[in-house]
């Protein structure tokens, strides 16, 4: 079943950018667009899509206000905007908002943003990941867990922001095995998501920041 998605930014043709990328995966279908946070939260109410790209700066209400205006609702709100500043950071994952993506971080990681809410995971740009974990500390080595070769080669590349797809690619792996990897890391070092398995990674000096 397709993915229904609703794109919210005030700028055209970022809009017609993301619909293309969106649109050219077979499990994706834009259905709506909106030039502003009030708007956008009009239509989804109305139209009820699965996922919703939000900009964080739009005139009516900003991408913040749309994460906290459809908490609750079913859909997800993943922030997609060209400011990384750590306020919009905390206050998007505040309220809500299940991924912060920067625009610059490509097509690729655009796309697993709206694969990993819908899976009920959070993605965030690697390039944010870093400082965020710095601040709220890393955590520490268990001395229970053991990981074998293929998935301490996986936790390095989620730990260099590489996507699942990326993961396969390089390890000749479909990415369902990769998710499965992934899952039984998550499982064994107590990980809520991929971010948590990054500092993780960090922390065990299996990878560098």
């Amino acid at each position: 079943m397709s993915t229904r998605i609703l794109i919210a930014d005030d700028q055209e043709g970022i809009r017609g950018a993301f619909r293309l990328i969106l649109d050219a995966q077979p499990d994706m279908t834009v259905v709506a667009e909106a030039a502003d946070g009030r708007a956008a939260i009009d239509t989804a109410r109305a139209i009820k899509p699965d996922v919703v790209l939000a900009d964080i700066r739009m005139p009516g209400a900003d991408g913040i206000e749309v994460a906290r205006a459809l908490a609750g609702t079913g859909i997800h709100v993943v922030i997609v905007t060209t400011f990384g500043l750590d306020e919009y950071v905390h206050a998007a994952l505040r309220h809500g908002a299940s991924g912060f993506v920067l625009k610059r971080s490509g097509p690729t990681l655009l796309v697993e943003a709206v694969r990993a809410a819908m899976n009920g995971d959070m993605l965030i740009s690697p390039q944010l990941t870093v400082r965020l974990l710095r601040e709220r500390g890393l955590p520490h080595e268990r001395p229970d867990v053991v990981l074998t070769e293929r998935e301490d080669e996986i936790v390095v590349m989620v730990a260099q922001g590489r996507t699942n797809a990326e993961i396969a690619g390089e390890l000749f792996l479909s990415p369902g095995t990769v998710k499965n990897h992934i899952a039984t890391v998550q499982r064994k070092i107590g990980a809520r998501n991929r971010v948590g398995i990054a500092a993780w990674a960090w922390s065990t000096g299996r990878a560098e920041p």
